[in-house]
């Protein structure tokens, strides 16, 4: 069979490959994008879609505030079933000492030309009244958004074929590396440049990444027009989030422009089944209405699992895969993908194209890890 060639070949459908896709695309570059599933599938379909600035290392925030600016340039762009939408997150806190690190986050972000706001207890209540009255207060971060994945990925994708982009679905890619791409059903692609932008199964096409599955849970509830105002995460969910060893769930909620609440989040290791641990779910519901007792009269009607790609330092894998220079990285983002997916294509086609980035690529280079790759 006679192989198509490419400029670039990107392994992966969900939001980053589709970001690497329309970027490679709108550079004028010949792309194929290469998936056994559909567009958006995968963590992207399971992801609450909070696009977030972090800091919790200059390099995170690097990344995550780049991006988000990125986001906040394409808002007009975006079609109303992406269900973009500009409500900022609050930064919740129970007590003094979370107001501590209330300031230092203040601090952090002020120094750093991001717009935030300190809020007291009363200021919090007025903000989001279904909040219980005995929290001390929060930060907001106005320039936070919510939008849907999926559609933000298929946004990408049908952006990227306008530019001419092919597109292959329903083709599980078996084998990739030295500028060829192998589907189990026997088609083959060349490529100058292959993207593995496959998420948790990247170390599949590419042994010896340092990814780990991490599975999550999040719930939705019928339609409660202003329940919640802005994407409301406690400042424990920080502390559960750099946990490596244990399962743990934190407060954590989003409002969607249909008026349904979003509810996350959870944490596991060593979870490969994507059946939905009952056990997570109350935990889950309890921290929840910790927070928001009036969740309780919510009715949920779809619960679902996903699994993030995760690295042992918390930060992705974006550039030249060390031992074959054809394959770039493009994973590795656990939680912040759909933060992380415009800016991780701008890092990664500055690479290939060999142009100055906004932000240093070097904090995220594969190189930095050890790993193998494999010949086909």
């Amino acid at each position: 069979m006679t192989a198509a060639t490419y400029d670039v070949a990107i392994v992966g459908s969900g939001i980053v490959g589709a970001a690497c896709a329309d970027e490679s695309a709108r550079r004028g570059m010949r792309v194929v994008v290469i998936d056994g599933d559909v567009v958006g599938g995968g963590a992207t379909a399971a992801g609450m879609g909070h696009v977030v600035v972090m800091d919790d290392s200059e390099a995170q925030f690097a990344l995550t505030r780049y991006s988000q600016q990125l986001w906040l340039e394409m808002r007009s762009e975006l079609p109303p079933d992406v269900e973009y939408a500009q409500c900022g997150t609050i930064w919740v806190a129970a007590d003094a000492v979370e107001m501590a690190e209330v300031r230092r986050k203040e601090n952090y972000y002020r120094q750093r030309g991001v717009p935030v706001e300190v809020l007291d207890a009363r200021e919090l209540a007025s903000l989001e009244p279904n909040l219980r009255r005995e929290l001390a207060g929060g930060l907001l971060v106005r320039e936070d958004s919510v939008l849907y994945p999926p559609c933000a990925a298929k946004f990408l994708i049908e952006r990227a074929q306008t530019n001419g982009t092919a597109l292959c679905l329903g083709s599980a890619v078996s084998e990739m590396g030295q500028g060829r791409v192998r589907t189990a059903d026997g088609k083959q692609f060349l490529a100058k440049t292959i993207v593995n932008a496959t998420g948790t199964s990247a170390s599949e096409l590419t042994p010896g990444l340092d990814i780990k599955k991490r599975k999550g849970h999040l719930i939705i509830t019928d339609r409660h027009p202003g329940f919640v105002r802005h994407q409301l995460v406690e400042l424990g969910y920080l502390k559960s989030a750099h946990s490596s060893t244990r399962d743990s769930v934190a407060f954590n909620v989003q409002p969607r422009k249909t008026g349904q609440v979003l509810i996350g989040s959870s944490r596991q290791y060593d979870a490969d089944h994507k059946d939905v641990d009952n056990g997570i779910l109350v935990r889950m519901m309890q921290r929840a209405e910790q927070y928001m007792p009036g969740l309780k009269a919510l009715s949920a009607i779809r619960v679902w699992t996903g699994f993030r790609a995760a690295t042992s330092d918390q930060l992705p894998l974006i550039g030249p895969c060390p031992g074959d220079a054809t394959v770039y990285l493009a994973t590795g983002h656990e939680g912040l993908g759909i933060t992380t997916s415009l800016a991780t294509a701008r890092l990664v086609v500055d690479q290939i194209t060999q142009t100055e980035s906004a932000i240093s690529p070097q904090p995220y280079l594969p190189s930095r890890m050890r790993k193998t790759t494999p010949t086909i």
